[in-house]
């Protein structure tokens, strides 16, 4: 991408994937992603604050040398991880007088993850303020948004918070800022749920925090820039608190239609009982799919074919996911259909030890559903019922 002016001294001369597929190797990209680096010229020292993916090295050095400038003074990192500090090298080898700032934990990962010596490092902590002259850098930690060592920068003098992966999104467009359109919602909710998910409670006191500071603009380092912070703080006040929507998530997998004919039937009870339910079949849609509803669902059933004795594979991955992302559903149950024995259920409980919900009955059942085995679905879905009624869902 071209560089984009943010305002008067403060530029973005990050790059855009448009078509990367994958991130972690886990993370499908449906809209590819960007990679933000933003270039801060004060009246007397010029800052550059995060670098991108050492993939897109060419885009970058590109954008750096046609803004020119004639120094870098600070390189200021919010997060060690390498599609953020990749490139920080390379910059420090072209202008080798420049700090690096950042604060003591990340200082500690970058020099694990990169050629970089600890004489290049200025060290900073919680509430420290740095001068470029006519602007002023002040950074704030906040650990685990989503990395132990992350921190936010924020320009005073502008009112622009630098927030690091916080607040963002896997978004490549051409747009400068965001619309705070369905497209940005979507992605952002995605990106929430896949990568900061986990870490609710600490998202929260730094939500918290950033009440203290006058925002004008949001930068991330992923997606599109918010001109109106308010659009994307009061989606992760919903998402982080423990408020949940009347919504029943079934990700499951059939391997000869015996599954699926119960959750077609589990499906029809709870929709006729006035909640919303969403079947997700974990052999065709990707995790985001998935991972974007966890965020509200309100109850969790996991439905799965038996392999041998033990769940689907794709039934253990899905279970691990939902273990390791920690959503804040209230209940959760298992569905398992088997040909002659199964340990699934057992199975699949112990992979979802992390999950704060209560447990309601989980039913196991041989070959076809029968008239039993679709009795003791209609009672789950009533104990569904009376627990979303519980929750002033309905």
């Amino acid at each position: 991408m071209a560089i984009r002016k943010i305002k008067e001294d403060i530029y973005n001369i990050g790059a855009i994937d448009w078509d990367r597929e994958l991130f972690d190797e886990l993370i499908p990209l449906p809209e590819g992603t960007s990679y933000n680096a933003f270039v801060v010229f004060g009246s007397e020292k010029t800052a550059l604050i995060d670098a991108v993916e050492p993939d897109k090295k060419e885009e970058f050095l590109r954008n750096l040398k046609e803004l020119n400038p004639k120094k870098i003074d600070y390189i200021v990192s919010n997060h060690a991880e390498q599609d953020h500090s990749g490139l920080i090298p390379k910059v420090h080898e072209l202008y080798p007088d420049a700090r690096i700032v950042t604060n003591e934990k990340c200082k500690g990962f970058l020099m694990e993850l990169l050629p970089l010596k600890e004489e290049a490092f200025d060290v900073v902590s919680d509430g420290d303020t740095l001068s470029l002259g006519n602007k002023t850098l002040e950074f704030i930690i906040a650990p685990w948004v989503h990395w132990p060592e992350t921190m936010f920068t924020y320009l005073r003098e502008d009112k622009v918070l630098f927030s690091g992966d916080f607040l963002g999104s896997h978004l490549a467009v051409s747009n400068t800022f965001s619309n705070d359109d369905s497209q940005t919602y979507l992605a952002a909710k995605r990106y929430f749920a896949e990568i900061m998910m986990p870490f609710r409670p600490m998202i929260k006191k730094h939500l918290k925090r950033l009440e203290e500071y006058d925002l004008e603009m949001v930068c991330t380092v992923h997606g599109p820039v918010y001109k109106n912070p308010e659009f994307i703080i009061k989606h992760y006040q919903d998402w982080v608190s423990d408020d949940v929507k009347n919504l029943v998530l079934i990700p499951y997998v059939s391997m000869h239609g015996s599954t699926l004919k119960t959750v077609e039937f589990l499906t029809d009870e709870l929709t006729n009982r006035g909640i919303e339910v969403l079947p997700i079949n974990m052999t065709k849609a990707d995790l985001g799919k998935l991972t974007i509803e966890l965020v509200d669902a309100a109850t969790i059933v996991l439905a799965g074919s038996t392999v041998l004795t033990g769940p689907h594979p794709q039934m253990l991955y899905t279970a691990a996911m939902i273990n390791a992302l920690r959503p804040k559903t209230k209940n959760i149950s298992i569905i398992t259909s088997f040909g002659w024995a199964s340990q699934a259920t057992k199975t699949l409980k112990s992979l979802l030890g992390t999950i704060q919900a209560e447990w309601l009955d989980t039913i196991d059942y041989k070959g076809l559903p029968n008239e039993e085995d679709l009795e003791k679905v209609k009672e789950l879905a009533d104990k569904i019922l009376d627990k979303h009624k519980a929750l002033n869902l309905l």
